[in-house]
């Protein structure tokens, strides 16, 4: 007998019509804990509800989010009111969620936030402890595991921007138990050693137990420690761990670490050649301006008739001499003109012009006697004529 085969899509629509018809799964109420939360650009929201030994699918579309009064994180514990259905594309099953309410807070979640508020509380967060970056590093710490796409991004991303940049690979396991002690280690080799200018820990997205090495208070405090700088890219750009929190910068993704940490020398060349051109331009311009400036200096009449000024000057000074001499000429003249009146005045004045009339001054010691009440019977006097003096004696 033979049997002929069915294709891959219709048994999966075979599967996908007995999951419809069973009643019991058109309407679940399912609780767990959410894990890899993903809320989509368009609204929808893509989740994974788990316990302790199982996980399933979930997917809320945007026209049922809109009922949620909480904004959904992993590790919260939730409860769920949906439509189990399967996926015909990828041949999965998922819950189509028509409803959520939380349930309490996963164990993880609450361990993470209760660490981020002790450190935060302690300062590791704050910027001031935070390293800056060095602009054009030559060597390049990367802490992740040796296999997988993020290493091979790095070094992508590094190389292109940098030719010449070393690449030093310390693997570390980037999940599982034992993993945050190793990482932390890993961190204190890089620092004892000097063997990178800056650290990049890296690894790729996953669950909050994927990421979880990164939450653990031994490798933020390493984080801290670290006298290199140390770039965190740990998981997609949604999320965050105590790692990012304490690295000097914080990277969305892998390759995005690795053009925070190496400059690109094409863009470097690019703005040294820019400069060049710019400053052969100012040049240019200036050896313009300064031959313009020469020309016109020639062309001055200072420069071809370099004494004409000093001649004017001469001129100058010449006539105000002239002017000096004339001013004190007539000045003097003046004076002259004064004094003659004013010795004509004083000659009038003068108790000599009146001896020259017959007159005579009478004096007793030197002193001119005015009364004859200040004469004396045998006192000597002296009688000073205009031509000159003699003695006499009162009688």
């Amino acid at each position: 007998m033979k049997i002929n085969p069915i294709s891959v899509a219709e048994l999966n629509k075979y599967i996908k019509d007995k999951v419809a018809n069973d009643e019991y799964l058109n309407n679940v109420f399912v609780k767990g804990e959410i894990s890899n939360f993903k809320h989509h650009y368009t609204g929808h929201m893509y989740f994974t509800l788990k316990d302790e030994t199982s996980l399933i699918k979930c997917v809320m579309f945007k026209s049922s989010t809109a009922t949620l009064n909480f904004v959904p994180k992993d590790g919260m514990k939730v409860m769920v009111l949906g439509t189990v259905s399967v996926f015909e594309r990828d041949g999965v099953y998922q819950i189509y969620c028509k409803a959520m309410q939380e349930d309490g807070m996963g164990s993880l979640y609450t361990a993470y936030e209760e660490l981020k508020k002790k450190l935060e509380l302690e300062g590791l967060f704050e910027k001031e402890h935070k390293k800056a970056i060095p602009f054009m590093p030559k060597i390049i710490g990367v802490l992740t595991s040796n296999t997988g796409a993020v290493i091979k991004d790095i070094i992508n991303v590094s190389t292109r921007r940098n030719p010449n940049v070393y690449i030093r690979l310390l693997p570390v396991p980037v999940q599982g138990s034992g993993a945050g002690e190793k990482i932390s280690r890993a961190i204190k080799l890089m620092n004892d050693k000097k063997l990178s200018d800056v650290i990049i820990l890296a690894r790729g997205g996953g669950s909050i137990e994927d990421l979880w090495p990164f939450n653990e208070e031994i490798v933020a405090r390493s984080i801290y420690e670290s006298e290199i700088p140390i770039i965190s890219a740990v998981g997609h750009e949604t999320d965050f761990t105590i790692a990012d929190f304490v690295a000097d910068l914080r990277a969305p993704t892998p390759s995005a670490a690795a053009e925070l940490a190496v400059t690109d020398v094409s863009e470097l060349q690019y703005n040294i050649n820019l400069y060049e051109r710019r400053l052969k331009m100012a040049l240019k311009r200036k050896t313009e301006f300064m031959r313009l400036r020469y020309e016109k200096c020639l062309n001055s009449v200072i420069y071809k008739e370099p004494y004409q000024k000093i001649n004017d000057y001469y001129m100058r000074i010449e006539k105000d001499i002239k002017t000096i001499e004339n001013s004190i000429i007539k000045k003097v003249k003046d004076c002259r003109i004064d004094s003659t009146k004013l010795i004509t005045k004083l000659d009038a004045l003068s108790p000599l012009k009146t001896l020259t009339r017959g007159y005579c001054v009478t004096e007793v010691d030197k002193k001119i006697v005015t009364k004859v009440s200040e004469l004396k019977k045998d006192m000597e006097i002296t009688l000073k004529f205009y031509d000159g003096t003699t003695k006499a004696k009162v009688l």
